[in-house]
């Protein structure tokens, strides 16, 4: 949905855009001399100067995407701070015009904000997908009409041939681009009392599985705890802690703390692991109670 402006932050911003368009356009000379003074002396009144001659290009360029539905004001605002970014970063010694230059910074900038506000799902997460995003409308409107329709195979490829992307990127972009964000309290039709949210399925467990779930899960342990009660204490040790912990440890650390080598620790563990199985064996399938540990 479109952003439209109270009439107090048009009038604002028509104020701004007038009084910036009246500021004098530097010549060659004197933004090398302004940039070479913030370069070397951190001359705030040199970055001002050379930025203020500049905001007219940050309109220029930020009324470009007026179009995506945001505040002409924040898109301003973000073409500002890429107005700074040139600034700092500008070598006049490059004897480029800065204009030149800060568009490029002035252009990204916009188009971030355009990319990270322009719905609440993320969009552009690629370079293929940000320029389908920006670029998909205009090159749609160069072919025949379709009537609001979907496009056709044969423009899909023609759009992926000019921005060198895939088929599936433009399809994906296609359908993202046709949908809005629906607030999940809208209301269905005019009059109902339904809201979207009241159709969305609920993928959580239901409570008897929820209770037959923890009830499996108080046996298994049961279990366990009473098979372990039939092996030795190094033998407990060492299903413990490679087995039972969060962080299992390895051969070699067991090995280190029971003064014995790795091929002894993974000899214990096999015959306890036996034990387990065995004492298991009546009451539960034992493989789906131990996994490999870390070697």
């Amino acid at each position: 949905m479109a952003h439209i402006d109270d009439e107090a932050t048009q009038r604002a911003n028509v104020r701004f855009i007038r009084r910036s368009m009246k500021v004098p356009v530097l010549s060659r000379e004197r933004e090398q001399a302004l940039a070479r003074r913030w370069r070397d002396h951190h001359d705030e009144r040199a970055l001002h100067e050379l930025v203020t001659a500049y905001e007219r290009l940050v309109i220029s360029i930020a009324t470009r995407f007026r179009n995506y539905g945001l505040p002409l004001g924040d898109l301003i605002q973000e073409g500002n701070v890429g107005l700074l970014q040139a600034a700092e970063r500008f070598e006049p010694d490059r004897e480029v015009r800065f204009s030149t230059y800060a568009a490029w910074w002035i252009r990204a900038a916009v188009q971030d904000f355009v990319l990270r506000n322009w719905s609440i799902v993320r969009t552009g997460t690629t370079a293929a997908h940000k320029s389908l995003f920006f670029n998909l409308r205009r090159l749609r409107a160069r072919l025949q009409d379709t009537g609001g329709a979907p496009l056709n195979e044969e423009g899909r490829r023609w759009i992926a041939d000019e921005l060198n992307v895939s088929v599936t990127d433009v399809e994906a972009m296609e359908s993202r681009l046709v949908q809005h964000d629906q607030s999940l309290n809208a209301t269905i039709g005019d009059e109902g009392d339904d809201n979207l949210q009241d159709f969305l399925p609920d993928s959580r467990p239901d409570p008897e599985q929820v209770v037959i779930g923890l009830r499996d899960a108080e046996s298994r342990s049961r279990w366990l705890n009473e098979a372990l009660q039939q092996l030795t204490k190094r033998e407990q040790q060492i299903i413990v802690e490679r087995r039972l912990s969060e962080e299992g440890k390895t051969l070699e650390q067991l090995g280190l703390v029971l003064g014995v080598s790795k091929e002894r620790v993974r000899q214990i563990e096999h015959r306890a692991m036996c034990k387990l199985r065995n004492a298991m064996v009546r009451h539960a399938e034992p493989a789906d109670l131990f996994a490999e540990g870390p070697a």
